[in-house]
Protein backbone atom coordinates (compact mmCIF):
# COMPACT_ATOMS: atom_id res chain seq x y z
CA UNK A 1 0.00 0.00 0.00
CA UNK A 2 1.26 3.45 -0.85
CA UNK A 3 2.11 5.82 2.00
CA UNK A 4 1.63 8.88 -0.23
CA UNK A 5 4.87 10.38 1.02
CA UNK A 6 3.64 11.04 4.50
CA UNK A 7 4.31 8.93 7.58
CA UNK A 8 4.36 10.42 11.07
CA UNK A 9 7.89 10.38 12.40
CA UNK A 10 8.74 9.55 15.99
CA UNK A 11 7.49 6.74 18.21
CA UNK A 12 4.54 6.96 20.52
CA UNK A 13 5.73 8.73 23.65
CA UNK A 14 6.74 6.75 26.67
CA UNK A 15 5.11 7.71 29.98
CA UNK A 16 8.37 6.84 31.75
CA UNK A 17 10.40 9.34 29.73
CA UNK A 18 11.47 11.65 32.55
CA UNK A 19 13.51 13.90 30.25
CA UNK A 20 10.39 14.62 28.20
CA UNK A 21 8.31 15.29 31.29
CA UNK A 22 10.93 17.74 32.57
CA UNK A 23 10.83 19.67 29.31
CA UNK A 24 7.03 19.76 29.35
CA UNK A 25 6.89 21.09 32.91
CA UNK A 26 9.66 23.56 32.11
CA UNK A 27 7.26 25.18 29.65
CA UNK A 28 4.97 26.07 32.57
CA UNK A 29 7.62 28.03 34.50
CA UNK A 30 6.16 31.38 33.42
CA UNK A 31 2.78 30.26 34.82
CA UNK A 32 4.04 28.15 37.72
CA UNK A 33 1.84 30.00 40.23
CA UNK A 34 -1.25 28.82 38.36
CA UNK A 35 0.07 25.26 38.33
CA UNK A 36 0.67 25.51 42.08
CA UNK A 37 -2.90 26.74 42.54
CA UNK A 38 -4.20 23.74 40.57
CA UNK A 39 -2.19 21.39 42.85
CA UNK A 40 -3.62 23.04 45.98
CA UNK A 41 -7.11 22.70 44.54
CA UNK A 42 -6.38 19.00 43.88
CA UNK A 43 -5.80 18.47 47.59
CA UNK A 44 -9.05 20.27 48.36
CA UNK A 45 -10.97 18.16 45.81
CA UNK A 46 -9.47 14.92 47.15
CA UNK A 47 -10.08 15.81 50.80
CA UNK A 48 -13.74 16.75 50.22
CA UNK A 49 -14.34 13.63 48.08
CA UNK A 50 -12.81 11.25 50.62
CA UNK A 51 -14.70 12.86 53.50
CA UNK A 52 -18.08 11.95 52.00
CA UNK A 53 -18.04 8.18 52.84
CA UNK A 54 -16.92 9.05 56.37
CA UNK A 55 -19.98 11.28 56.80
CA UNK A 56 -22.14 8.42 55.52
CA UNK A 57 -20.64 6.21 58.22
CA UNK A 58 -21.36 8.86 60.88
CA UNK A 59 -24.92 9.27 59.72
CA UNK A 60 -25.61 5.52 59.78
CA UNK A 61 -23.81 4.55 63.00
CA UNK A 62 -24.40 7.64 65.16
CA UNK A 63 -27.91 8.54 64.17
CA UNK A 64 -29.80 6.10 61.93
CA UNK A 65 -28.93 3.01 64.02
CA UNK A 66 -28.93 4.84 67.37
CA UNK A 67 -32.19 3.29 68.62
CA UNK A 68 -31.51 4.43 72.19
CA UNK A 69 -31.90 8.11 71.19
CA UNK A 70 -35.10 10.06 70.69
CA UNK A 71 -36.21 10.34 67.07
CA UNK A 72 -36.01 14.13 67.21
CA UNK A 73 -32.39 13.96 68.37
CA UNK A 74 -31.57 11.38 65.71
CA UNK A 75 -33.25 13.49 63.04
CA UNK A 76 -31.39 16.62 64.18
CA UNK A 77 -28.08 14.76 64.10
CA UNK A 78 -28.90 13.31 60.69
CA UNK A 79 -29.80 16.77 59.41
CA UNK A 80 -26.46 18.08 60.67
CA UNK A 81 -24.59 15.28 58.84
CA UNK A 82 -26.66 15.92 55.70
CA UNK A 83 -25.81 19.64 55.84
CA UNK A 84 -22.10 18.86 56.15
CA UNK A 85 -22.46 16.35 53.30
CA UNK A 86 -24.11 18.99 51.11
CA UNK A 87 -21.44 21.55 51.99
CA UNK A 88 -18.69 19.09 51.06
CA UNK A 89 -20.44 18.34 47.76
CA UNK A 90 -20.55 22.10 47.11
CA UNK A 91 -16.85 22.41 48.03
CA UNK A 92 -16.04 19.54 45.67
CA UNK A 93 -18.02 21.20 42.87
CA UNK A 94 -16.50 24.66 43.23
CA UNK A 95 -12.91 23.49 43.79
CA UNK A 96 -13.22 21.18 40.77
CA UNK A 97 -14.66 24.05 38.74
CA UNK A 98 -11.86 26.44 39.64
CA UNK A 99 -9.27 23.73 39.09
CA UNK A 100 -10.58 23.03 35.58
CA UNK A 101 -10.70 26.77 34.77
CA UNK A 102 -7.17 27.25 36.14
CA UNK A 103 -5.74 24.35 34.14
CA UNK A 104 -7.64 25.40 31.03
CA UNK A 105 -6.21 28.91 31.31
CA UNK A 106 -2.76 27.47 32.00
CA UNK A 107 -3.01 25.08 29.05
CA UNK A 108 -4.23 27.75 26.64
CA UNK A 109 -1.52 30.19 27.74
CA UNK A 110 1.29 27.65 27.46
CA UNK A 111 0.05 26.36 24.10
CA UNK A 112 -0.30 29.93 22.80
CA UNK A 113 3.29 30.62 23.79
CA UNK A 114 4.53 27.37 22.19
CA UNK A 115 2.50 28.01 19.03
CA UNK A 116 4.00 31.48 18.60
CA UNK A 117 7.51 30.25 19.37
CA UNK A 118 7.18 27.31 16.99
CA UNK A 119 5.77 29.40 14.14
CA UNK A 120 8.51 32.02 14.50
CA UNK A 121 11.13 29.25 14.59
CA UNK A 122 9.73 27.58 11.47
CA UNK A 123 9.70 30.88 9.54
CA UNK A 124 13.36 31.43 10.44
CA UNK A 125 14.58 28.01 9.24
CA UNK A 126 16.54 27.62 6.03
CA UNK A 127 14.66 27.03 2.80
CA UNK A 128 16.40 23.71 2.22
CA UNK A 129 14.79 22.21 5.31
CA UNK A 130 11.36 23.73 4.65
CA UNK A 131 11.27 22.45 1.08
CA UNK A 132 12.23 18.96 2.24
CA UNK A 133 9.24 18.80 4.61
CA UNK A 134 5.65 18.06 3.52
CA UNK A 135 3.54 21.14 4.25
CA UNK A 136 0.97 18.96 6.02
CA UNK A 137 3.61 17.78 8.49
CA UNK A 138 4.56 21.32 9.52
CA UNK A 139 0.90 22.33 9.77
CA UNK A 140 0.28 19.28 11.97
CA UNK A 141 3.05 20.42 14.33
CA UNK A 142 1.38 23.84 14.72
CA UNK A 143 -2.16 22.52 15.09
CA UNK A 144 -2.81 18.87 15.99
CA UNK A 145 0.36 18.29 17.99
CA UNK A 146 -0.11 21.43 20.05
CA UNK A 147 -3.79 20.55 20.59
CA UNK A 148 -2.74 17.10 21.83
CA UNK A 149 -0.49 18.71 24.41
CA UNK A 150 -3.29 21.09 25.39
CA UNK A 151 -5.59 18.13 26.12
CA UNK A 152 -2.94 16.65 28.38
CA UNK A 153 -2.52 19.91 30.30
CA UNK A 154 -6.25 20.38 30.83
CA UNK A 155 -7.97 17.00 31.04
CA UNK A 156 -5.20 14.53 31.79
CA UNK A 157 -2.75 16.18 34.17
CA UNK A 158 -5.49 17.04 36.65
CA UNK A 159 -6.98 13.54 36.35
CA UNK A 160 -3.62 11.83 36.84
CA UNK A 161 -2.75 13.93 39.87
CA UNK A 162 -6.24 13.82 41.42
CA UNK A 163 -6.66 10.08 40.86
CA UNK A 164 -3.17 9.23 42.11
CA UNK A 165 -3.77 11.34 45.20
CA UNK A 166 -7.19 9.72 45.69
CA UNK A 167 -5.83 6.16 45.40
CA UNK A 168 -3.05 6.91 47.88
CA UNK A 169 -5.50 8.54 50.29
CA UNK A 170 -8.02 5.69 50.02
CA UNK A 171 -5.37 3.05 50.77
CA UNK A 172 -4.35 4.93 53.94
CA UNK A 173 -7.98 5.31 55.04
CA UNK A 174 -8.85 1.67 54.38
CA UNK A 175 -5.94 0.34 56.46
CA UNK A 176 -6.77 2.87 59.18
CA UNK A 177 -10.41 1.74 59.23
CA UNK A 178 -9.92 -2.04 59.09
CA UNK A 179 -6.61 -3.78 58.46
CA UNK A 180 -8.19 -7.18 57.75
CA UNK A 181 -10.58 -5.88 55.11
CA UNK A 182 -7.89 -3.65 53.62
CA UNK A 183 -5.56 -6.66 53.34
CA UNK A 184 -8.27 -8.60 51.48
CA UNK A 185 -8.78 -5.67 49.10
CA UNK A 186 -5.03 -5.27 48.67
CA UNK A 187 -4.94 -8.69 47.01
CA UNK A 188 -6.76 -7.15 44.04
CA UNK A 189 -4.33 -4.22 43.67
CA UNK A 190 -1.47 -6.10 41.91
CA UNK A 191 -4.01 -7.88 39.67
CA UNK A 192 -5.59 -4.56 38.70
CA UNK A 193 -2.17 -3.00 38.20
CA UNK A 194 -1.09 -5.87 35.92
CA UNK A 195 -4.27 -5.66 33.84
CA UNK A 196 -3.88 -1.87 33.56
CA UNK A 197 -0.26 -2.28 32.46
CA UNK A 198 -1.14 -4.88 29.82
CA UNK A 199 -4.00 -2.74 28.56
CA UNK A 200 -1.74 0.32 28.36
CA UNK A 201 0.89 -1.63 26.43
CA UNK A 202 -1.54 -3.00 23.86
CA UNK A 203 -3.45 0.29 23.68
CA UNK A 204 -0.21 2.10 22.84
CA UNK A 205 0.41 -0.19 19.86
CA UNK A 206 -3.20 0.10 18.68
CA UNK A 207 -3.14 3.86 19.05
CA UNK A 208 0.13 4.16 17.12
CA UNK A 209 -1.32 2.08 14.28
CA UNK A 210 -4.42 4.29 14.12
CA UNK A 211 -2.30 7.45 14.08
CA UNK A 212 -0.09 6.16 11.25
CA UNK A 213 -3.09 5.15 9.16
CA UNK A 214 -4.81 8.49 9.77
CA UNK A 215 -1.67 10.33 8.62
CA UNK A 216 -1.57 8.22 5.45
CA UNK A 217 -5.27 8.81 4.78
CA UNK A 218 -4.94 12.58 5.31
CA UNK A 219 -1.95 12.69 2.97
CA UNK A 220 -3.95 10.88 0.29
CA UNK A 221 -6.83 13.33 0.71
CA UNK A 222 -4.47 16.29 0.36
CA UNK A 223 -2.92 14.78 -2.76
CA UNK A 224 -6.30 13.94 -4.32
CA UNK A 225 -7.97 17.28 -3.58
CA UNK A 226 -5.02 19.34 -4.82
CA UNK A 227 -4.89 17.30 -8.04
CA UNK A 228 -8.64 17.03 -8.61
CA UNK A 229 -8.47 18.72 -12.01
CA UNK A 230 -6.03 16.07 -13.25
CA UNK A 231 -8.11 13.27 -11.70
CA UNK A 232 -11.22 14.49 -13.51
CA UNK A 233 -9.46 15.21 -16.80
CA UNK A 234 -8.03 11.69 -16.99
CA UNK A 235 -11.05 9.91 -15.53
CA UNK A 236 -9.32 8.67 -12.39
CA UNK A 237 -12.29 9.17 -10.03
CA UNK A 238 -13.02 5.44 -9.76
CA UNK A 239 -9.36 4.58 -9.09
CA UNK A 240 -9.11 7.32 -6.44
CA UNK A 241 -12.36 6.13 -4.86
CA UNK A 242 -11.00 2.58 -4.66
CA UNK A 243 -7.70 3.70 -3.11
CA UNK A 244 -9.50 5.87 -0.55
CA UNK A 245 -11.87 2.99 0.28
CA UNK A 246 -8.87 0.74 0.99
CA UNK A 247 -7.27 3.36 3.23
CA UNK A 248 -10.54 4.14 4.99
CA UNK A 249 -11.32 0.44 5.50
CA UNK A 250 -7.90 -0.14 7.07
CA UNK A 251 -8.45 2.86 9.35
CA UNK A 252 -11.85 1.44 10.35
CA UNK A 253 -10.34 -1.98 11.15
CA UNK A 254 -7.61 -0.42 13.29
CA UNK A 255 -10.20 1.62 15.19
CA UNK A 256 -12.32 -1.51 15.73
CA UNK A 257 -9.28 -3.35 17.12
CA UNK A 258 -8.83 -0.58 19.66
CA UNK A 259 -12.55 -0.66 20.49
CA UNK A 260 -12.37 -4.43 21.04
CA UNK A 261 -9.43 -3.88 23.36
CA UNK A 262 -11.39 -1.31 25.35
CA UNK A 263 -14.42 -3.60 25.26
CA UNK A 264 -12.34 -6.36 26.84
CA UNK A 265 -10.58 -4.25 29.44
CA UNK A 266 -13.57 -2.35 30.82
CA UNK A 267 -15.66 -5.45 31.72
CA UNK A 268 -12.60 -7.10 33.31
CA UNK A 269 -11.99 -4.02 35.44
CA UNK A 270 -15.66 -3.85 36.37
CA UNK A 271 -15.65 -7.56 37.18
CA UNK A 272 -12.61 -7.23 39.46
CA UNK A 273 -14.17 -4.29 41.23
CA UNK A 274 -17.48 -6.08 41.67
CA UNK A 275 -15.75 -9.29 42.81
CA UNK A 276 -13.70 -7.34 45.33
CA UNK A 277 -16.81 -5.66 46.68
CA UNK A 278 -18.62 -9.02 46.91
CA UNK A 279 -15.77 -10.55 48.91
CA UNK A 280 -15.55 -7.48 51.13
CA UNK A 281 -19.31 -7.60 51.62
CA UNK A 282 -19.01 -11.25 52.68
CA UNK A 283 -16.04 -10.75 55.01
CA UNK A 284 -17.28 -7.40 56.26
CA UNK A 285 -20.80 -8.73 56.79
CA UNK A 286 -19.35 -11.52 58.92
CA UNK A 287 -17.46 -8.94 60.98
CA UNK A 288 -20.69 -6.95 61.41
CA UNK A 289 -22.45 -10.08 62.69
CA UNK A 290 -19.52 -10.72 65.02
CA UNK A 291 -19.74 -7.11 66.24
CA UNK A 292 -16.20 -6.46 64.97
CA UNK A 293 -17.43 -3.89 62.46
CA UNK A 294 -20.36 -1.48 62.32
CA UNK A 295 -22.78 -1.28 59.40
CA UNK A 296 -21.72 2.33 58.79
CA UNK A 297 -18.08 1.34 58.60
CA UNK A 298 -18.93 -1.43 56.11
CA UNK A 299 -20.93 1.00 53.95
CA UNK A 300 -18.08 3.54 54.08
CA UNK A 301 -15.55 0.80 53.27
CA UNK A 302 -17.57 -0.26 50.21
CA UNK A 303 -17.90 3.38 49.11
CA UNK A 304 -14.14 3.85 49.39
CA UNK A 305 -13.59 0.70 47.34
CA UNK A 306 -15.82 2.01 44.57
CA UNK A 307 -13.84 5.26 44.62
CA UNK A 308 -10.62 3.20 44.50
CA UNK A 309 -11.42 1.24 41.34
CA UNK A 310 -12.88 4.24 39.49
CA UNK A 311 -9.50 6.04 39.16
CA UNK A 312 -7.88 2.82 37.85
CA UNK A 313 -10.38 2.77 34.98
CA UNK A 314 -9.89 6.47 34.29
CA UNK A 315 -6.10 6.22 34.41
CA UNK A 316 -6.09 3.51 31.76
CA UNK A 317 -8.51 5.48 29.57
CA UNK A 318 -6.34 8.60 29.78
CA UNK A 319 -3.17 6.63 29.04
CA UNK A 320 -3.57 6.86 25.27
CA UNK A 321 -4.08 10.64 25.52
CA UNK A 322 -0.88 10.93 27.53
CA UNK A 323 1.02 8.87 24.97
CA UNK A 324 -0.36 10.96 22.12
CA UNK A 325 0.61 14.16 23.91
CA UNK A 326 4.11 12.89 24.67
CA UNK A 327 4.59 11.85 21.04
CA UNK A 328 3.43 15.31 19.95
CA UNK A 329 5.73 16.96 22.48
CA UNK A 330 8.66 14.92 21.19
CA UNK A 331 7.99 16.03 17.61
CA UNK A 332 7.54 19.68 18.66
CA UNK A 333 10.80 19.68 20.62
CA UNK A 334 12.59 18.02 17.70
CA UNK A 335 11.41 20.81 15.41
CA UNK A 336 12.37 23.50 17.92
CA UNK A 337 15.85 21.97 18.17
CA UNK A 338 16.29 22.09 14.40
CA UNK A 339 19.13 24.52 13.73
CA UNK A 340 19.07 27.01 10.90
CA UNK A 341 21.85 26.23 8.43
CA UNK A 342 21.96 29.91 7.49
CA UNK A 343 24.07 31.25 10.36
CA UNK A 344 23.73 34.93 11.21
CA UNK A 345 27.01 36.84 11.74
CA UNK A 346 27.88 37.78 15.32
CA UNK A 347 28.75 41.31 14.17
CA UNK A 348 26.89 42.10 10.92
CA UNK A 349 28.58 44.43 8.47
CA UNK A 350 27.19 47.95 8.94
CA UNK A 351 27.39 49.55 5.49
CA UNK A 352 24.97 52.32 4.56
CA UNK A 353 25.65 52.46 0.81
CA UNK A 354 26.47 48.99 -0.49
CA UNK A 355 27.88 48.88 -4.01
CA UNK A 356 25.87 46.81 -6.45
CA UNK A 357 28.67 44.70 -7.92
CA UNK A 358 28.21 40.95 -7.45
CA UNK A 359 30.90 38.28 -7.69
CA UNK A 360 30.64 34.50 -7.58
CA UNK A 361 33.97 32.77 -6.86
CA UNK A 362 34.35 29.06 -7.64
CA UNK A 363 30.88 28.11 -6.39
CA UNK A 364 30.05 24.44 -5.82
CA UNK A 365 26.59 23.46 -4.59
CA UNK A 366 24.51 20.27 -4.33
CA UNK A 367 20.93 19.78 -3.24
CA UNK A 368 21.63 16.07 -2.92
CA UNK A 369 24.85 14.28 -2.19
CA UNK A 370 26.95 13.48 -5.27
CA UNK A 371 24.60 15.50 -7.53
CA UNK A 372 26.15 18.91 -8.16
CA UNK A 373 23.70 21.62 -9.18
CA UNK A 374 26.56 24.12 -9.59
CA UNK A 375 30.12 23.18 -10.43
CA UNK A 376 32.97 25.71 -10.08
CA UNK A 377 30.88 28.71 -11.15
CA UNK A 378 32.74 32.01 -11.29
CA UNK A 379 30.98 35.15 -12.48
CA UNK A 380 31.52 38.89 -12.04
CA UNK A 381 28.58 41.30 -12.44
CA UNK A 382 29.70 44.97 -12.45
CA UNK A 383 27.70 47.52 -10.47
CA UNK A 384 24.94 49.17 -12.54
CA UNK A 385 25.06 46.53 -15.27
CA UNK A 386 22.33 44.18 -16.40
CA UNK A 387 23.17 40.52 -16.77
CA UNK A 388 20.84 37.83 -18.11
CA UNK A 389 21.21 34.21 -17.02
CA UNK A 390 20.00 31.85 -19.73
CA UNK A 391 19.97 28.10 -20.11
CA UNK A 392 17.70 25.11 -20.28
CA UNK A 393 15.84 23.60 -17.35
CA UNK A 394 18.17 22.40 -14.61
CA UNK A 395 21.17 24.40 -15.80
CA UNK A 396 21.50 26.12 -12.39
CA UNK A 397 20.13 29.63 -13.01
CA UNK A 398 17.66 29.76 -10.12
CA UNK A 399 20.10 27.93 -7.86
CA UNK A 400 22.64 30.71 -8.39
CA UNK A 401 20.04 33.29 -7.33
CA UNK A 402 19.00 31.23 -4.29
CA UNK A 403 22.61 31.23 -3.13
CA UNK A 404 22.92 35.00 -3.67
CA UNK A 405 19.98 35.75 -1.33
CA UNK A 406 21.18 33.04 1.11
CA UNK A 407 18.26 30.65 0.86
CA UNK A 408 21.04 28.06 0.72
CA UNK A 409 24.77 28.06 1.45
CA UNK A 410 27.34 26.86 -1.12
CA UNK A 411 29.44 23.86 -0.15
CA UNK A 412 32.48 25.61 -1.64
CA UNK A 413 33.26 29.08 -2.89
CA UNK A 414 32.38 32.65 -1.97
CA UNK A 415 29.77 35.20 -3.02
CA UNK A 416 30.50 38.91 -2.63
CA UNK A 417 28.19 41.93 -2.76
CA UNK A 418 29.97 45.25 -3.03
CA UNK A 419 33.24 43.48 -2.23
CA UNK A 420 31.85 42.08 1.04
CA UNK A 421 31.10 38.40 1.62
CA UNK A 422 27.35 37.99 1.88
CA UNK A 423 27.79 35.95 5.10
CA UNK A 424 28.98 39.17 6.76
CA UNK A 425 25.59 40.82 6.24
CA UNK A 426 22.58 39.94 8.34
CA UNK A 427 20.04 38.11 6.18
CA UNK A 428 17.58 40.94 6.80
CA UNK A 429 20.02 43.54 5.44
CA UNK A 430 21.13 41.32 2.56
CA UNK A 431 17.56 40.77 1.38
CA UNK A 432 16.93 44.48 1.66
CA UNK A 433 19.90 45.19 -0.61
CA UNK A 434 18.72 42.54 -3.11
CA UNK A 435 15.20 42.75 -4.52
CA UNK A 436 13.71 39.64 -6.14
CA UNK A 437 10.69 39.62 -8.45
CA UNK A 438 9.40 36.05 -8.63
CA UNK A 439 6.96 34.42 -10.99
CA UNK A 440 4.81 33.33 -8.06
CA UNK A 441 3.55 36.40 -6.17
CA UNK A 442 2.60 36.16 -2.50
CA UNK A 443 -0.58 38.13 -1.75
CA UNK A 444 -1.59 39.38 1.70
CA UNK A 445 -5.29 39.46 2.48
CA UNK A 446 -5.20 43.23 2.79
CA UNK A 447 -5.39 46.39 0.70
CA UNK A 448 -3.30 46.83 -2.42
CA UNK A 449 -1.41 49.62 -0.66
CA UNK A 450 -0.48 47.34 2.25
CA UNK A 451 0.61 44.67 -0.22
CA UNK A 452 2.93 47.14 -1.93
CA UNK A 453 4.43 48.77 1.18
CA UNK A 454 4.98 45.48 3.10
CA UNK A 455 7.80 46.06 5.65
CA UNK A 456 9.03 49.39 4.28
CA UNK A 457 8.36 52.88 5.61
CA UNK A 458 7.22 54.23 2.25
CA UNK A 459 4.32 56.69 2.42
CA UNK A 460 1.18 56.63 0.31
CA UNK A 461 2.39 59.67 -1.64
CA UNK A 462 5.68 57.94 -2.47
CA UNK A 463 3.79 54.86 -3.66
CA UNK A 464 1.59 57.01 -5.90
CA UNK A 465 4.68 58.71 -7.31
CA UNK A 466 6.27 55.35 -8.15
CA UNK A 467 3.05 54.22 -9.84
CA UNK A 468 2.95 57.40 -11.93
CA UNK A 469 6.58 57.01 -13.02
CA UNK A 470 6.00 53.46 -14.20
CA UNK A 471 2.50 53.90 -15.67
CA UNK A 472 1.23 51.32 -13.16
CA UNK A 473 -1.36 53.89 -12.06
CA UNK A 474 -3.37 52.74 -15.08
CA UNK A 475 -3.62 49.29 -13.54
CA UNK A 476 -4.50 50.73 -10.12
CA UNK A 477 -7.17 53.04 -11.51
CA UNK A 478 -9.04 50.03 -12.92
CA UNK A 479 -9.53 48.60 -9.42
CA UNK A 480 -12.79 49.35 -7.52
CA UNK A 481 -11.14 51.32 -4.68
CA UNK A 482 -7.72 52.03 -6.18
CA UNK A 483 -4.93 51.49 -3.66
CA UNK A 484 -7.52 50.80 -0.96
CA UNK A 485 -8.94 47.79 -2.81
CA UNK A 486 -8.82 44.67 -0.63
CA UNK A 487 -7.13 41.88 -2.56
CA UNK A 488 -6.34 38.24 -1.86
CA UNK A 489 -8.68 35.58 -0.52
CA UNK A 490 -12.12 37.06 0.09
CA UNK A 491 -11.24 40.24 -1.80
CA UNK A 492 -10.62 41.37 -5.36
CA UNK A 493 -8.80 38.75 -7.42
CA UNK A 494 -5.87 40.04 -9.46
CA UNK A 495 -4.95 38.64 -12.83
CA UNK A 496 -1.52 37.08 -13.35
CA UNK A 497 -0.27 40.25 -15.05
CA UNK A 498 -1.60 42.47 -12.27
CA UNK A 499 0.14 40.30 -9.68
CA UNK A 500 3.42 40.73 -11.55
CA UNK A 501 2.96 44.51 -11.61
CA UNK A 502 2.28 44.42 -7.86
CA UNK A 503 5.52 42.51 -7.38
CA UNK A 504 7.46 45.19 -9.32
CA UNK A 505 5.82 47.95 -7.25
CA UNK A 506 6.99 46.23 -4.05
CA UNK A 507 10.57 46.08 -5.27
CA UNK A 508 10.61 49.72 -6.38
CA UNK A 509 9.41 50.75 -2.91
CA UNK A 510 12.35 48.90 -1.36
CA UNK A 511 14.79 50.51 -3.83
CA UNK A 512 17.39 47.69 -3.69
CA UNK A 513 20.95 47.94 -5.00
CA UNK A 514 20.50 44.66 -6.92
CA UNK A 515 17.36 43.65 -8.79
CA UNK A 516 16.66 40.02 -9.70
CA UNK A 517 13.94 38.99 -12.15
CA UNK A 518 13.45 35.24 -11.75
CA UNK A 519 10.99 34.31 -14.53
CA UNK A 520 9.06 37.41 -13.44
CA UNK A 521 7.66 38.15 -16.89
CA UNK A 522 6.95 34.58 -17.98
CA UNK A 523 3.19 34.71 -17.45
CA UNK A 524 2.49 38.38 -18.11
CA UNK A 525 -0.72 38.97 -20.04
CA UNK A 526 -0.93 41.02 -23.23
CA UNK A 527 -2.97 43.79 -21.60
CA UNK A 528 -0.21 44.48 -19.08
CA UNK A 529 2.59 44.28 -21.67
CA UNK A 530 2.83 48.05 -22.26
CA UNK A 531 2.77 48.88 -18.55
CA UNK A 532 5.37 46.18 -17.93
CA UNK A 533 7.80 47.66 -20.46
CA UNK A 534 7.77 51.04 -18.71
CA UNK A 535 8.01 49.38 -15.30
CA UNK A 536 11.06 47.31 -16.24
CA UNK A 537 12.75 50.36 -17.73
CA UNK A 538 12.23 52.23 -14.48
CA UNK A 539 13.30 49.23 -12.39
CA UNK A 540 16.63 48.89 -14.23
CA UNK A 541 17.68 52.52 -13.63
CA UNK A 542 20.81 53.01 -11.52
CA UNK A 543 21.02 49.49 -10.15
CA UNK A 544 22.56 46.12 -10.91
CA UNK A 545 20.04 43.80 -12.53
CA UNK A 546 20.08 40.03 -12.98
CA UNK A 547 17.47 38.53 -15.29
CA UNK A 548 16.23 34.98 -15.64
CA UNK A 549 13.65 35.21 -18.40
CA UNK A 550 12.54 33.68 -21.65
CA UNK A 551 11.46 36.96 -23.28
CA UNK A 552 14.10 37.81 -25.84
CA UNK A 553 13.11 41.46 -25.75
CA UNK A 554 13.95 41.60 -22.04
CA UNK A 555 17.24 39.74 -22.48
CA UNK A 556 18.37 42.13 -25.20
CA UNK A 557 18.33 44.90 -22.59
CA UNK A 558 21.17 43.11 -20.82
CA UNK A 559 24.73 44.36 -21.08
CA UNK A 560 25.95 40.82 -20.65
CA UNK A 561 24.49 37.35 -20.99
CA UNK A 562 25.74 34.35 -19.00
CA UNK A 563 24.85 31.03 -20.64
CA UNK A 564 24.59 28.15 -18.16
CA UNK A 565 24.67 24.46 -18.93
CA UNK A 566 24.85 21.53 -16.46
CA UNK A 567 25.65 23.81 -13.54
CA UNK A 568 28.44 25.75 -15.28
CA UNK A 569 28.79 29.09 -17.06
CA UNK A 570 29.77 28.02 -20.57
CA UNK A 571 29.50 31.40 -22.36
CA UNK A 572 29.60 35.05 -21.33
CA UNK A 573 29.24 38.20 -23.41
CA UNK A 574 26.76 40.56 -25.08
CA UNK A 575 23.83 39.35 -27.16
CA UNK A 576 25.56 40.16 -30.44
CA UNK A 577 28.90 38.70 -29.35
CA UNK A 578 27.30 35.41 -28.38
CA UNK A 579 25.35 35.18 -31.62
CA UNK A 580 28.57 35.69 -33.57
CA UNK A 581 30.22 32.82 -31.69
CA UNK A 582 27.48 30.50 -32.94
CA UNK A 583 27.60 28.43 -29.72
CA UNK A 584 25.13 27.34 -27.04
CA UNK A 585 23.40 30.74 -26.88
CA UNK A 586 22.79 30.72 -30.62
CA UNK A 587 21.30 27.25 -30.31
CA UNK A 588 18.95 28.39 -27.54
CA UNK A 589 17.81 31.42 -29.52
CA UNK A 590 17.26 29.32 -32.58
CA UNK A 591 15.22 26.76 -30.67
CA UNK A 592 13.32 29.56 -28.84
CA UNK A 593 14.28 28.09 -25.46
CA UNK A 594 16.16 30.97 -23.94
CA UNK A 595 16.15 30.62 -20.17
CA UNK A 596 13.25 28.22 -19.98
CA UNK A 597 12.86 26.95 -16.41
Amino acid sequence: MRDFGHVEDGQVGSVSDLHLWKRIFKMTTSSSHWLLLAVVLSFAVTFSTLALPYLMQQGIDRWILAAHLENSVRFAGLADVSLKYGLLVAVTFFTSFFQVVTLEWLGQSVMHEIRQKLFYHVTSLDLGFLQSQPVGRLVTRLTNDIQNMHEMFTSVMVTLFNDSLRIFGILILLFWMNVKLAAVMALFVPISALITYLFSKYARDKFAAIRRQLATMNAFLGEALSGMSVIQLFGQQLRSKKEFWILSEEYLQRCLRQIRLFGTFMPITEFLGTLAMAIILLVGGHQVLEKELTIGELVAFLAYMRLFFQPLRELSQKYSIVQSALASAERIFALLERKNKIVEPLQPAAIKDVRGDVEFRHIHFSYKKDEEALSDVSLVIPAGSTVALVGTTGSGKSTLINLLVRFYEPQQGEILLGGVKIQQFSTEDLRRYIGVVLQEVYILQDTLLANIIMDTNVTRQEVEQILDQTAMHRFVNRLPDGLDTVIGEGGHELSTGEKQLLSFARILCRNPQVLILDEATASIDTESEDILEQTIEKAFENRTSIIIAHRLSTIRRANYIAVMQHGKVVEFGSHQELLERDGEYTRLVTMDQVAVS
